[in-house]
Order: structure tokens, then sequence, then C-alpha cells
């Protein structure tokens, strides 16, 4: 039995034509594997020789046949009967290497071992779109041509891969609006082997053949390897006898009987995804496992995590080589979609099988932590929630250790904003199994990320209150019932009292803490404690903040209550942070007519209560005057307060009758000036109180703004604290440029005239640092000591 020589598909389902066998001129059709008809006769072999080159028209209704002596037939594959032999369609003595019908099944092209291509009644002529060098190569490389539809940018157009030796060129013709045709280099694929086929399995895969008989499946985009199969069992056919034209005696080129060793053109084909490769003894069909296959490759072999994250990346299109799913995107992920469920619901019931019949809990626990997290992962990512919340959780309930670590699962999903709302069961669990854990903090942690819609909002507060949860207890008054001002006098009944006294330290659990942020937040348009009020009703919730805020009186006062409570208790809690963020609210009220009369407002009680009581700090009415400052600096200010305050205020920081804070009442000072309160002051007055009150930086404050840099001098001297640093600063002021001749004339003339004090200070600075008695030395180092 003699191997065949070529083989052909047609486009008729599992219809093959095989030419058989290699020494005979006949061809025979296979349809479902069972043999159909048999053309030709073994009279006419030893005109005709072998079949060299098979090809079938677009309707499957005609066969062409090239030989090996060069003569080509034509069949009607529907009645056998032979219609036509062609025996002039190109120069004698060659063998039939190529055959193929066009579009039109009435014109063909042949290719002979001359190395001539002849076009067979092909209308309009020819024209040369693109020309691409080969470059070097070994002459032995078999040239291939093949072409598939590709989407590129929304856009279906054929792609033509072309390739001798080991480098791929991709080339994409397109046309244009105006009809004209372009052809352009996508990219290239470098090779480590020699390719003998190439061959498109669908547009982004094509599996190659090396001269050593490898495959290689492709993924064209990424250039990734995918695949490696070794097919030298299949003995493939190759077509060298017929490039060498051996049945013709001979006569070819040495360029075309090298390619000849090599090349297997009539051996293999391709239709639907499938490839079929020509063997001496069988035709062995190969194809990419459909993604369903690959599936379920996986499930036969127990490994359902990699399976579930197979049909993940087939869900999302990252998968690579996919064959069988068709349709529009939606379509896609809807048909994986529901093979994934029912790969999940498979793994919640192994899960449950799988788990330990007895042993310590931490087993049990470890078993499940590995296994629940990957259900809730799927179920998530496929936004499937109702299955998650009743069929998955039903199923997991029945274990109560996997029923702890499923609601435990939920915690990073719910704190990260992926997972919000939820069954009011699940919901009911869940926060019962971290009070039972007493994971407080967890629960409202979890609380205040949830979808207020499905907790019990009266059991809830209930607990929060008890539990001292106050971010929870607020997040739901806020979000729950849009109430905004409950939560804060309930608190600020609790903490002012103490507070006010200072008898209370806020600490991360203090209502003091919740009861600040809380308004604060409000004011700025944020929610607490976490996002944002919604954009219509943030003018409505800042006017009532205000509203609250400025109370003369709490609800339920005593009669010892100083007014302005709840003004009050923020101010004693943190001053800075309070006058902070109201300077924000102003900033964003400023085009508010209705707030430019808060603002005057909520300032008049601002002063009053921190002006006229001494339980503040001189740091803390210092903030409220450096605020002031900076508001009245503005160009379009609207506040007006009394400049008299700010000279009260001068006088209260300067009074040098109270030693205390004498650091943080000049530092107070200083800040304020610093922020534009200069202007409020009569500048000789401010720096006579300065100099009286032994405040040195005010006074260099004031001296540089005047270039009196000689003075700032005599600053630093009187200053313990500062008194070394007078070295760097004369240094500066007469080595930096930017000062006049006659500044530093001055500073130098006022250093010569301390001369005595400087060297003693930078003497006992040397004595200091060797551990000598300065007492004992003084006088002989003085003689000596350059200045």
């Amino acid at each position: 039995w003699s191997p065949a020589s070529g083989f052909v598909l047609s486009r008729e389902p599992a219809s093959l034509s095989l030419s058989l066998p290699a020494s005979l001129p006949t061809c025979d059709l296979y349809q479902n594997q069972a043999l159909r008809l048999c053309l030709g006769s073994t009279s006419v072999g030893g005109q005709y020789g072998a079949i060299s080159a098979l090809s079938i028209n677009n309707d499957c209704s005609r066969l062409l046949c090239g030989f090996a002596k060069g003569q080509i037939t034509m069949w009607d594959l529907a009645s056998g009967k032979l219609l036509r032999s062609i025996t002039d369609a190109h120069p004698p003595g060659t063998a039939i290497l190529h055959i193929k019908f066009t579009d039109d099944p009435t014109l063909a092209i042949c290719n002979d071992s001359g190395g001539s291509i002849l076009v067979i009644g092909l209308k309009p002529s020819l024209k040369v779109w693109m020309t691409f060098p080969y470059g070097r190569m070994d002459p032995s490389s078999v040239p291939l041509l093949a072409w598939h539809f590709v989407a590129v940018h929304n856009y279906v157009n054929p792609m033509l891969a072309f390739c001798r030796g080991d480098v791929v060129h991709f080339l994409l013709v397109k046309r244009d609006e105006s009809g004209a045709i372009h052809v352009t280099k996508q990219k290239h694929l470098h090779l480590y082997y020699d390719l003998i086929n190439f061959t498109w399995i669908n547009s982004r895969t094509v599996v190659l053949l090396d001269s050593v008989e490898k495959l290689h499946v492709i993924d064209r985009q990424t250039q990734e390897e995918l695949e490696t199969v070794e097919i030298s069992e299949v003995q493939l056919v190759y077509n060298s006898s017929h490039f060498k034209s051996l049945a013709t005696g001979g006569n070819v080129s040495q360029a075309l009987a090298l390619v000849g060793e090599k090349a297997c053109y009539q051996s293999i084909s391709s239709y639907g995804g499938q490839i079929f490769y020509l063997g001496t003894k069988s035709v062995y069909v190969m194809m990419l496992r459909s993604w369903r296959e690959r599936v379920d490759h996986l499930l036969k072999q127990d490994c359902l995590t990699e399976a579930l994250a197979l049909a993940w990346s087939f869900h999302e299109g990252k998968a690579k080589a996919v064959v069988g799913l068709s349709g529009d995107a939606s379509k896609r992920k809807a048909v994986v979609a529901d093979r994934m469920v029912e790969i999940l619901f498979h793994y919640a019931d192994r899960a449950l099988k799988k788990c330990p019949d007895q042993g310590k809990i931490q087993v049990m626990e470890q078993h499940f932590q590995d296994m629940v997290p990957v259900i809730v992962d799927y179920c998530l990512l496929l936004e499937r929630k109702d299955l998650l919340f009743s069929q998955m959780y039903d199923k997991l309930s029945e274990n109560s250790v996997a029923k702890g670590v499923f609601l435990e699962c939920l915690e990073p999903y719910i704190l990260s904003d992926k997972l919000v709302g939820m069954t009011p069961q699940v919901m009911k669990d869940l926060i019962v199994h971290f009070q039972d854990k007493k994971l407080m903090e967890n629960v409202e942690a979890l609380i205040v990320h949830m979808d207020i819609t499905s907790l019990d909002i009266q059991q809830v507060v209930l607990m929060c209150w008890e539990n001292r949860l106050y971010d929870a207890m607020i997040y739901v008054y806020n979000r729950g019932m849009n109430e905004f001002i409950s939560p804060m006098e309930k608190l600020f009944r609790v903490i002012a009292p103490p507070l006010n006294a200072g008898r209370t330290q806020p600490t991360t659990k203090s209502p003091t803490l919740f009861s600040f942020f809380s308004p604060s937040c409000c004011l700025a348009g944020r929610a607490y404690p976490l996002g944002d009020i919604p954009e219509d009703l943030v003018p409505l919730v800042k006017n009532q903040v205000f509203e609250f805020l400025i109370r003369l009186h709490s609800a339920e006062a005593s009669p010892e209550e100083e007014i302005y409570p709840y003004v009050r208790t923020l101010l004693h809690f943190d001053t800075r942070e309070f006058l902070n963020v109201l300077a924000l609210t102003f900033e964003d009220f400023k085009n508010d007519k209705q707030a430019v009369e808060y603002q005057q407002r909520i300032v008049d009680i601002l002063l009053k209560v921190m002006v006229e009581n001494s339980d503040f700090t001189p740091s803390q009415v210092g903030c409220l005057f450096t605020f002031l400052a900076r508001q009245l600096a503005k160009p379009d200010n609207t506040l007006f307060v009394n400049r008299t305050l700010f000279d009260q205020v001068l006088e209260f920081l300067c009074s040098p009758d109270d030693d205390s804070r004498h650091s943080e009442r000049q530092q107070v000072l200083l800040e304020l000036l610093q922020a534009g309160g200069i202007v409020q002051f009569e500048e000789s007055r401010l720096i006579r109180m300065a100099e009286k009150a032994e405040f040195y930086q005010i006074c260099e404050f004031m001296y540089e703004r005047e270039h009196q840099y000689d003075k700032i001098i005599d600053c630093y001297l009187r200053d313990p604290l500062r008194e070394e640093e007078v070295f760097n600063y004369i240094h500066n002021i007469l080595s930096i440029p930017g000062h006049s001749a006659e500044e530093k004339q001055s500073v130098w003339q006022k250093a010569m005239d301390h001369i005595e004090v400087l060297i003693q200070l930078k003497l006992l600075k040397l004595l200091h640092l060797y551990g000598y008695d300065p007492n004992q030395v003084y006088a002989t180092a003085y003689v000596f000591y350059p200045f």
C-alpha cells in the first residue's frame, strides 16, 4: 500500500479528498470517514503520473487535480465525472505544485516546478501593492503564505502572514473611504526554529510546524508560545518528488529542489479550527480544545480552583487560544458565568465533604479558610450576590465552622466598599458572629461601610451606645435617618461637663473625639466617619450644624451651664483644629449671604467665649486671634472685629505680671503677627511691650521689617536661649548678598560695640567644649582670642 501524495478539504462538513497512491492518478473522496468516490483510473497512470496538487471550489461542486507530469483535470463531485483535461496550461515537462480556485469558480491559478506562476483567464490584471525583501535566509527554507480575517480597531480586515526561515511578518490589508487599498506592516515574530508550515486556527491563534516536526501554538497578539506538540509519529508526507519533478526527469532549478526537501504544502490543510495532517498511513486531525473542554479537563483532574481561574480568564477575555465562544461580549460572559456557577456549587459540596470529621477546631477552620474565600471571591466577581447570600450561604451554614469562616470572609470586601448591601439575615448573623467573638471594633468598622437599609436601626443604635461604638452610631443616624444633630446632642451631653472642667482627656474611644469630628466634618461638607454628604443636603446640614453650635444653652441645661456650651466644648477640645474647620467653611460660604451672617455671628460668639473667660490658655487665645487676623487680611473680608480686642490680646500676651508660659505666649504672638495681625497694632507700642515682656523674637520680627539689622544683635544677646546664634546671624548679614553697604556697616559696628561680650560667648563655648573652668583661664585666653 502506497502513501497518499496530497489531500484537500471540502467546505462541505466531514468531506475529504485524497490522492492515492503516490504513483497513481486516482483520487478518493471520503465523507464521514466512508469512501464516497474514486476518481480516475490506473490506465492513464503512466501518462499523468501521481496527483501532486488538489483544489475544491467554493461551492464544493468541482475538484481540480494537478499531476506530477503537468496535466490538470477537473471533476464533477456530484456525479464523479471527468469534465475536462488540461494539458497546455503551462510549459510541458514540469510538475504541478500548487493549484487553487479563485472566488470565481471558472478561474484558477497553478504553479509548477518550472518556477513560474501562470494566471488562467484572471482579470483585471495583477497590481503590486507592496514588496518586502526576504533578507538573508537558508536557501532550503520553505516560503509560506497564510491569510485570515482579523479585527483591528473594531474593523475586520484580511491579514497576511508570510515567512521564510525563522521570521514571520504580518501585513494588514485595508481599504480606506476612497476605495484605495493600503498594506501596512503590523509586527513580526522572531523564532528560534525554521518553519515548514504556517496555519491560522483563528484570528488570535496560529499553529507553526518547524523543520523537526514539532508544532508550536502561538498567541498572535502577545507572541506567547502556548503549547508545543511533537508530531513525528504522524510520518508527514512531503512533496519532495514533485518539487524535484522526478516524474519528468528532474529538470528543476537547484533552489526549487532544495525547498522541496521540506515542502509539505499538499499534506496540511485547515478548516473550521481544525488542522489535518496527511501521514504515510493515516490522516490526523488536530484542533484546540474548546473553552468548555479545557475547563472540564481540569475538573476531571479535581483541579477546581484552577478550573475556576481558567473560566474567569475566559469571562474577562484574557484567555488565549479561545475556541467555542461566539457572539458579543455580554453573551460570551453569560455563557461562561453559567458554567462557573455550576462549578461553584460543585466546589461548595466538595468543601463540605472534604472537611475533616475529627480533630482540632483549628484544623477545620484552616480547611474552610482555604476553600470558602474562593466561593466568596467568584460570586462577587460574577456579581451574583443573590447566589452568595442565598444558596451558597444556606449550603455552608450546614457546618457552623464553615458559616463562621464565610461571615469573616465578608469583612475585607465590606471594608473596601466592594460589598455594600446584603440580606438582612446575613447582616444580622454577621453582627452576632463578631459580637460573640468580642470583636466590637470590627463590628463598628463594618457598620460604617454597610447599606443602612439592611440594618435594624433601633437595634444597632442601642448596641452602639452600649458598646461605645460612636462612629457607627453617628453613621446610622446620618445615613439611616438623615439626622445630623441628634447624635451630636447625645454625645455633648456626656462629655461637655468633664471636658469644660478640665477633668478629662480624650482617648481613641472617648466620645469627646467623636463629638468634635462629627460637627467639624458636617461643616466641611463631609459625612462622618467617611464619605460625603449628598450635595443637595450640604447647605441644609451646614445651616443646621451652625444653628446647633451657636445655641445659647443646651436642651437640658442646668442652672450652672455657661453660655454657648457647644462652641465652648469644641474650643476646649482642640482650639486650633476647630478654627481651621471654621476657616474652610468660611471659604466655602463666601458667596452665600446667609453664611456671611453666620460667620459674623460665630466670630462674635468666639470672642465672647474666649476673651471674657479665663479658662483658656494663652495659646488658645492666640489661635483665635491668629484665625481672626487671617480672615481680616483677606481682600473680600466682610467680618468686623473691634480693634481694641487685639489690644486686649496684646496686653494679655505681654503681661509682665505673668511669667508662666513665656515661650508659649511669645510664639502665639509671633504667629499672630505673621498671619497678618500686625496691621491691627500700633508698631511702636508693640515694640515697647515686646521689649518689656522680653519677647525678643517679636522684636527681631519688627526690626527686620524696618531693616534695623543692627538692633537684632541686641535681641540675640539678651535672649539666653538664642545668644549663641548671634555669630551665624552676623556672618549671614555680612556675607550673604542682598544687604546694602550701610546695613552691613551698622551690623559690623554693633558687633564691635559688643566685641567683649561676643568674645566671652565664644570663649565660654570653647572652654565648655574642652572641659576647662572659665574662671581660671578667661583672662589669658581673652588677650589672644581674635574676633
